[in-house]
């Protein structure tokens, strides 16, 4: 592993350890085993690291548990809801592993940041448009051939319901809905503000 890439994994370390703000630059560099200044030379600033680091935890770690598990629900699932129903519960079961639970933690301090932080607002809006397609996908709220407006909204919709859900199921779990009491609100409230003619 080059440097580079030994950066990417000791931020990655760093940030479910300690987080987006607490963070150092020499946090990474220890735990990457290269000196300071290859950060600089690789990526410019911590934040610019950090950011990688943190693309990568979600695409690689997150989507990957959540998106696999709904590959093997895909083979029994007999349809939209089901995929679903069933995505939702791979969401909160995906909060059992520390791992990924820091990493909602993580996502949850980095967006209380981003008021003080322009670049890291940047940065997360250029990772939105790609997360509301998974999404929309990954929960089966869109066909293959939507058309790509449809995906951003769908997507978008999830995205909301998804930071609440977490965030529900991590400080209230109890309270916490489940993917059926989620298909069901989300059915009752439709026929209410667009009811069939």
């Amino acid at each position: 592993m080059g440097n580079r890439e030994a950066l990417v994994e000791g931020a990655k370390a760093c940030l479910l350890e300690k987080g987006y703000s607490r963070t150092t630059a020499r946090d990474i560099a220890t735990a990457a085993g290269v000196s300071l200044a290859a950060i600089g030379y690789h990526f410019g600033s911590k934040e610019t690291l950090l950011n990688e680091a943190l693309r990568g935890l979600l695409t690689e770690e997150w989507a990957t548990e959540v998106a696999g598990a709904g590959d093997e629900r895909a083979a029994v699932s007999t349809g939209p809801r089901e995929q679903f129903v069933a995505t939702w519960g791979q969401v909160i079961d995906s909060l059992s592993n520390p791992r990924l639970k820091a990493l909602w933690a993580t996502q949850f301090e980095v967006l209380s940041l981003g008021a003080t932080m322009p670049e890291l607002v940047a940065e997360l809006t250029k990772m939105q448009g790609e997360a509301r397609e998974g999404l929309a996908q990954m929960f089966g709220g869109v066909d293959p051939d939507a058309d790509p407006e449809q995906v951003q909204a769908i997507g978008s919709l999830l995205q909301a319901l998804l930071l609440g859900v977490v965030a529900q199921s991590m400080f209230d779990p109890e309270s916490a809905p489940t993917g059926e009491e989620l298909a069901q609100s989300l059915r009752t409230l439709a026929d209410r503000i667009s009811p069939s003619a």
